[in-house]
């Protein structure tokens, strides 16, 4: 009988897919809540002429390069038993995990949904109030014209979320249950132990995985791009 190339911790399989499943779980989670908080504010900002406006897009094109262990390290210190959410009982679970991501993607979404939002010109909004549409209606139109620059935005937020490894690492304490079943170890913070613990092959098997998701998100994101350019151009 032929040994296997690669022999995973116990739980084999049962593992791996526990892995890409958490990893998936947590990072739709943080990005889906990301996107319902990001889009708003963006049209809020794009619509809306204030003081300081200058000064709060620079704060969120900042925000895109948070260092993901200060982000975690905050998040812990919050959710933990001394801190002001300790009584949440949140600290070291997929829910702290999903938090510190959301952190950490909304400012890329909201940055490049800012972008594609105020490139559609005023005209547009401008026509869109003189038929009688109301701010919601306004704002629903923009957000088609501005569609492919939105999910790109998104797609870009999953990307920062998939691959982070800082901060969930901190937050969720790359917990795994005995019987090899993951519960808050992500493909990321998992290729980290078996790097430290000398199994490359294995963190080789999980960073293919990883490559391959993120390889789809990019080739998802430049078609869409591509689409978008070909309608303009139509």
């Amino acid at each position: 009988m032929v040994a296997p190339l690669v022999q995973f911790a116990d739980g084999g399989w049962t593992y791996v897919i526990s892995i890409i499943v958490v990893s998936l779980k947590v990072s739709l989670t943080a990005v889906g809540l990301s996107t319902l908080f990001s889009l708003p504010v963006a049209l809020l900002i794009a619509f809306t002429d204030f003081p300081g406006k200058r000064t709060v897009t620079a704060i969120i094109n900042t925000g895109m390069g948070f260092p993901s262990v200060v982000v975690g390290l905050v998040v812990l210190m919050a959710l933990s038993n001394s801190g002001p959410f300790g009584e949440l009982g949140l600290a070291f679970t997929p829910e702290a995990m999903i938090v510190s991501q959301f952190i950490l993607a909304t400012p890329v979404l909201m940055s490049v949904s800012l972008s594609a939002v105020e490139a559609v010109g005023k005209p547009v909004r401008d026509a869109a109030y003189a038929m009688g549409g109301t701010p919601v209606d306004v704002g629903l139109v923009v957000i088609k014209e501005a569609r492919y620059g939105i999910i790109t935005a998104i797609l870009a937020g999953f990307g920062r979320a998939i691959s982070e490894v800082g901060s969930i690492l901190i937050v969720g304490g790359n917990i795994v249950f005995s019987g090899g079943e993951s519960y808050t170890r992500t493909l990321t913070t998992a290729i980290t132990v078996e790097a430290r613990q000398g199994r490359y092959e294995i963190g080789l098997v999980l960073g293919v995985i990883l490559l391959a998701l993120v390889f789809v998100v990019n080739g998802l994101g430049s078609w869409i791009r591509s689409k978008g350019r070909g309608e303009r151009s139509a």
